[in-house]
């Protein structure tokens, strides 16, 4: 029986006929298959093993003193991190979409360095800059302002890590901005922050948020290019992906089992209102 048609265009009839190519049952057979294999199976391992130690074993893991610190700077730095490369990624991808000047392939380019860099070679370079005796953390030692081997450090290696997200998200949104309104708006009295502000930020807000998002999830886990700049001392500069480290070492595995769950849970909680927000904003603009 064919499908009714209205207008010219097939209705919509039960939820598998999803669209017009065929294929929809083998599609969604294979997505719920990798998705399982890859996400949502080691994810049940990793919710299920903690139990082992018994909700009040759960609760004294994640209420540890040494844990709760490590949450708060891997937590907050990320959170800073991210808002720095919000700033600085939109005026990177303004500059590389906006101008023409000699070397803009090569800043494009160098924009995507930390992708392909691996991250133990970016910490020790970045250890090597920002150190006591390196050529930026001596000029910082002058005016008292510790960077390597302290929370500061922490967060530039997390701003290194996460800005090529922001840049490349917003990137090919700035891209697509008509400028014919910019104009108008110019036309009518705007002056350049107005115009910045009015219409341009508004439609590239959803792409920056998720940018945002990008790079706050790469830094709360990241760790190689962490443990060389931040000392790694408990209490202090010591992360969480590197407690759950010393916890594996130490064969105890359901406690590094449950500084993961608190770690996911809080990332999932963060991303879910980042994701609401720029779903919120994207209708809001018509996006």
């Amino acid at each position: 029986m064919s499908t009714p048609l209205i207008a010219g265009r097939p209705r919509k009839g039960r939820w598998r006929d999803a669209g017009v190519l065929p294929g929809f049952g083998l599609s969604m057979a294979i997505t719920l298959t990798w998705l399982s294999v890859i996400v949502l199976i080691p994810l049940a391992a990793l919710v299920i093993r903690p139990w082992e130690l018994g909700l009040d074993g759960v609760w004294r893991t994640l209420t540890d003193e040494r844990v709760v610190a490590a949450f708060r700077l891997s937590f907050g730095a990320a959170a800073i991190a991210a808002a720095t490369d919000a700033v600085l990624g939109l005026i990177v991808a303004w500059a590389i979409v906006r101008y023409r000047f000699p070397g803009r392939r090569l800043l494009d380019a160098l924009v995507d360095l930390p992708f392909a860099l691996p991250t133990a070679v970016a910490g020790i370079a970045l250890t090597a800059i920002y150190a006591p005796n390196g050529p930026l953390g001596a000029l910082f030692e002058q005016v008292g302002i510790k960077t390597a081997y302290s929370p500061l450090g922490v967060v530039i290696a997390l701003t290194f890590i996460g800005l090529p997200f922001v840049v490349r998200a917003v990137q090919p949104v700035l891209e697509e901005v008509d400028r014919e309104v910019e104009e108008a708006a110019r036309t009518l009295g705007a002056s350049d922050y107005q115009r910045i502000i009015r219409v341009v930020l508004p439609a590239i807000l959803p792409a920056l948020l998720a940018g945002v998002g990008l790079a706050f999830a790469r830094a709360v886990g990241e760790y190689g290019s962490v443990i060389f700049i931040a000392g790694n001392l408990p209490m202090v500069s010591e992360i969480a992906p590197l407690l759950i480290v010393i916890k594996l070492e130490q064969f105890d595995y359901a406690g590094a089992a449950a500084v993961g769950l608190g770690m996911l849970t809080i990332s999932f909680a963060i991303l879910l209102v980042l994701n609401l927000l720029q779903t919120w904003l994207t209708r809001r603009t018509g996006g």
